[in-house]
């Protein structure tokens, strides 16, 4: 935990104040914009290459524009090399590609099924599209440079991680009594439109959980893989602010404190990865997360019913 803690106090010290002042301001105004205009829930309304266009245009502001602040402010150079321009363009593509794509396939007649069936199959398929899209840009441009982002275990210490994971519990609790947050989750009674805990079995809720998880192994490797450990080779550790302002932008849907803790959350977890070169840790943190947050909508919803 120490060095954790030493991570985020040198980058804190070293964090040039009207960067952080300024894309703050930026992602503050980008969830008043999404909240008060309610943009996630109209984007989704569209057809799929309407969605796209606009869900990378919104993930090119959260994205780009931190980098050009940063430009701005730090007369960087790295906006003069092609292979940069290229990931700062794929990076909000790919992610809008995520959004977009929907596996139409019809597994059973009853509406609740089949949308859980999907459901399954759609977080792994995801993943699968993603990690070949950026292994194609791995193998282009840092191959020999260093391992397929994050992918590493070299000397992690899993202490730290295990306290992270344990002081959120009060957190997560404290979300439980929120009815924005009853009403997201637990996911599975979100997405299929049924009762969790009487349309679906023990086995049922157990794969739609580990697909759901798979979720945050995408997630991860995308933000904190392959956004930082892609991009600090030009960056360095300016990398990690664009990408928790993204990664703060794909919460638009959630409620809003879970929309705003994720560009704080996203910060650390960035930072961490910087060092460590690792995703693994801050893997094990997220998707425990992801589950105690299911299971305290889990408990929450039994409670009021």
């Amino acid at each position: 935990m120490k060095a954790i803690i030493i991570y985020i106090k040198q980058f804190v010290k070293e964090q040039d104040a009207r960067i952080f002042a300024t894309i703050t301001c930026l992602i503050s105004f980008c969830i008043f914009c999404n909240y008060y205009f309610q943009l996630d829930e109209g984007i989704r309304k569209n057809n799929l290459l309407i969605k796209l266009c606009l869900w990378f245009l919104v993930f090119a502001v959260a994205f780009v524009i931190p980098y050009l602040i940063i430009c701005y402010f730090k007369a960087c150079n790295f906006l003069k090399y092609a292979a940069f321009i290229f990931l700062l363009l794929i990076a909000p593509f790919i992610f809008a590609l995520k959004l977009t794509l929907d596996f139409n396939i019809r597994f059973s007649a009853d509406h609740n099924l089949n949308n859980y069936w999907q459901h399954i199959i759609y977080w792994p398929g995801l993943l699968l599209i993603t990690l070949f899209i950026v292994y194609l840009v791995w193998f282009w441009l840092d191959k020999g440079r260093q391992p397929f982002y994050g992918f590493s275990s070299k000397k992690i210490n899993w202490k730290p991680y295990w306290l992270l994971l344990f002081m959120m519990l009060p957190l997560i609790s404290l979300a439980a009594t929120q009815s924005d947050f009853l009403a997201v989750y637990p996911k599975m009674q979100a997405v299929t439109g049924a009762r969790y805990e009487i349309a679906f079995s023990w086995w049922q809720k157990l794969l739609f959980e580990i697909s759901y998880g798979i979720d945050f192994i995408n997630i991860e490797f995308f933000f904190r893989g392959f956004l930082v450990l892609a991009f600090m080779r030009w960056a360095g550790k300016d990398c990690i602010l664009p990408m928790a302002c993204f990664y703060c932008a794909i919460h638009f849907g959630k409620p809003l404190g879970e929309c705003i803790s994720s560009y704080f959350g996203g910060i650390i977890l960035g930072v961490i990865v910087y060092h460590t070169r690792s995703i693994y840790g801050g893997l094990m943190v997220h998707l425990g997360i992801a589950w105690l947050m299911e299971l305290a909508g889990f408990i929450g919803n039994s409670l009021i019913r």
